[in-house]
């Protein structure tokens, strides 16, 4: 798979890193699941996202920083390792591109097919169960969903597999509509 810029390149080198550590260790699930808690409180957080992406911050504050943060959510062991790693190299700004990566490596690992799934709402497991057997239908595997929240897509879904995108979002249609309407007038 051809890299699209050199920061997509950093995220998938560190990510492949991480993956062969936890395979060894045999804690590639934990640290999925470790690294889906940061991200959760990355996506909740101005404060974290602008420690992150801030060129102000030195890698020795953003390390001291993280393990803080890291201690505060219990997050230990590899993950915890690894995030304070990308702190003291600077590379926290990629770190949400290696969460990605990390997830698609780990569930090609396991004959998964991974899908960013962003809704204008949280999805029910019912509703997330659906939706992995409508997209095992298309893909013909097993599906792993990343859902995130996005209430500016009003209704609908955005749904990224591989290089497809299906994308039913209510904000899309209503874009569109206004192209077309545009066109007309």
């Amino acid at each position: 798979m051809a890299q699209s810029s050199p920061i997509s390149g950093v995220a998938e080198r560190y990510a492949g890193s991480l993956f062969a550590l936890a395979l060894e260790a045999g804690s590639v699930e934990a640290v999925e699941r470790d690294l889906g808690s940061f991200e959760q409180m990355l996506e909740g957080s101005a404060d974290l996202q602008r420690l992150i992406k801030s060129p102000v911050f030195t890698g020795e504050d953003q390390a001291k920083a993280i393990t803080a943060i890291l201690a505060k959510a219990q997050i230990f062991g590899l993950a915890a390792n690894f995030l304070r790693v990308v702190a003291q190299n600077r590379r926290l700004f990629v770190v949400e591109g290696m969460i990605k990566a990390y997830r698609r490596i780990a569930a090609e690992h396991r004959g998964e097919v991974a899908a960013d799934v962003t809704s204008a709402h949280d999805l029910t497991p019912a509703q997330q169960t659906e939706l992995k057997v409508a997209l095992k239908s298309v893909a013909g595997k097993d599906v792993a969903i990343s859902v995130t929240v996005d209430p500016s897509l009003l209704g609908g879904l955005v749904v990224k597999m591989g290089s497809r995108q299906i994308d039913t979002s209510l904000k899309t249609k209503l874009n569109s509509l206004k192209l077309a309407l545009k066109e007309v007038g």
